[in-house]
């Protein structure tokens, strides 16, 4: 797809025949390393019987990589994007969507702006539950630091900055602690090493870190959500604390549930994780 916020690379997959199946989008979280790999086991096994798409985000993967603004309302526009196309092609049906870590703020704002895109909404290990803090900040407002993108985006070391975060030593560790284990998918690994020395994949990354693309109006988006939205929590690793739920997990279209593993548990028990996940997806 080339929308307006660029090149977007969407992969579709699906049985030959599969005629009333709900369309799914698979969404990758946000690191210095990120790409559709991270969605792999899901995406193969759900084009086994349903509709499949899964998207680079743009400044990862096959996306667009160039030197621009990565903002919350870039990413968001290319979920926007990839819904719109996805829809045209299976009759304008809701899409079930599904976002990892940080992508499930976009895609919970991809949902409240267009509530009729979406039919089912799953997050494995979101952000924004972490803690007692909340964040009720202006719509569309990020939780930028801007000194700090000034100091890593300076030319001067912005690339020796990067290349020293995506070290292969230094992947290992962060994807050790995604997992929390030694354990990690050495596939995932292997690529993530490759996706970093690729032309311009310095610069998304860059916004990451200075926090540009974390809302500070994320608790607002969660409390609007009225899509059946599914939780998937971290049993270990870095992304286990999720204080900050109590705004949502009493009500009705909210559920959460404690997936025995790390961040991105269908790589260590995929059949455990669509157990529960397909329950949600048939509801």
């Amino acid at each position: 797809m080339q929308p307006a916020c660029g090149m977007v690379c969407l992969y579709l997959s699906g049985p030959a025949s599969a005629t009333g199946q709900t369309p799914i989008l698979l969404v990758h979280s946000v690191n210095a390393s990120a790409s559709a790999f991270e969605v792999a086991p899901l995406y193969d096994h759900y084009r086994q019987t349903r509709p499949t798409y899964a998207v680079d985000l743009p400044g990862f993967g096959l996306s667009d990589r160039s030197d621009r603004a990565y903002t919350i309302r870039l990413m968001t526009d290319a979920l926007l994007a990839a819904l719109a196309h996805i829809r045209s092609l299976h009759g304008g049906v809701a899409v079930d969507l599904l976002a990892v870590s940080l992508s499930a703020e976009y895609a919970a704002r991809a949902a409240c702006e267009a509530p009729d895109a979406v039919r089912r909404l799953a997050l494995v290990s979101p952000t924004g539950f972490s803690r007692a803090k909340r964040h009720y900040g202006a719509p569309g407002s990020s939780r930028g630091i801007a000194w700090l993108r000034r100091l890593v985006s300076n030319p001067a070391w912005s690339l020796g900055l990067f290349n020293a975060l995506t070290r292969p030593a230094v992947i290992r560790y962060f994807l050790e602690r995604t997992w929390g284990s030694k354990k990690i998918d050495e596939a995932l690994w292997r690529y993530d090493m490759l996706t970093t020395r690729q032309p311009g994949a310095k610069h998304a990354p860059l916004y990451f870190l200075s926090a540009y693309l974390f809302a500070a109006d994320i608790n607002t988006l969660y409390e609007k959500l009225a899509c059946p939205v599914w939780v998937s929590m971290a049993a270990r690793g870095d992304f286990t604390d999720y204080r900050g739920r109590s705004t949502v997990d009493k009500r009705a279209n909210w559920q959460f549930h404690l997936i025995d593993g790390g961040a991105l548990p269908y790589f260590e028990d995929l059949p455990a994780f669509i157990a529960k996940s397909d329950s949600f997806w048939a509801a």
